[in-house]
């Protein structure tokens, strides 16, 4: 029966890590075209966007780390808390997370002072493609179990911070084009900030529990 359950959750956790593999993939395709594209277009709204989906590639990256680790501790036999080693890389996504949510703030007051001049037909185009990819690579990871696998749900809250993000570059490419409201991107990169910090605040406290004292 104890094979039987071990069987069974190396087959769960291979499923989760070709799916995050996969959503590993494309994320870094879409963030070299929003870095590439951010510079091209002198938007500091869609190259912010890049940036902060790298921070996202890392962790997502370090869960499909964890993923492997825990499979091939599991093709050896051998005994490990994989509950407790997900919810450690989940607590560190998250403290990175919210690290990110800081640092677009800052950088959004520093916009707010001093606007730019945007490319925006251009710059809208690829921020369409991210917010696309980024709602499908949620999709991708979306599972039943994700409230108990803190180390998935952290990689999904990542990808709901980008989505997040991505819209919020849009209204503000939007508002400047066609309103010339060129403060827009500087007041929702500090909304977007304080929402995504409220994100990675929940799944800290939850993963700190079950770390440190085996709470789900």
């Amino acid at each position: 029966m104890e094979h039987k359950h071990h069987t069974h959750e190396h087959n769960h956790l291979h499923i989760k890590s070709i799916k995050t593999g996969w959503v590993l993939l494309i994320s870094v395709v879409t963030m070299l075209l929003e870095i590439i594209f951010g510079y091209l277009t002198n938007s500091m709204a869609l190259l912010s966007d890049g940036w902060h989906m790298t921070s996202h590639v890392v962790a997502i990256g370090a869960g499909w780390l964890t993923y492997q680790y825990v499979l091939y501790q599991h093709k050896l036999m051998k005994d490990v808390n994989a509950d407790k080693i997900l919810s450690f890389t989940g607590l560190a996504n998250a403290a990175a997370l919210a690290g990110i949510a800081i640092f677009v703030f800052i950088e959004s007051i520093e916009r707010f002072c001093n606007p730019i001049a945007i490319k925006y037909s251009e710059a809208i185009v690829v921020s369409l493609v991210g917010l696309v990819v980024n709602i499908a690579s949620a999709k991708i990871l979306h599972h039943e179990d994700e409230h108990s696998d803190h180390n998935l749900k952290a990689t999904y809250l990542h990808l709901l911070a980008d989505i997040l993000t991505s819209i919020l570059v849009l209204i503000a490419l939007f508002g400047g084009l066609f309103f010339q409201f060129y403060k827009a991107d500087a007041i929702v990169g500090m909304i977007g900030s304080l929402v995504i910090l409220h994100w990675s605040r929940g799944i800290i406290v939850k993963a700190y529990k079950q770390v440190f004292f085996n709470y789900n």
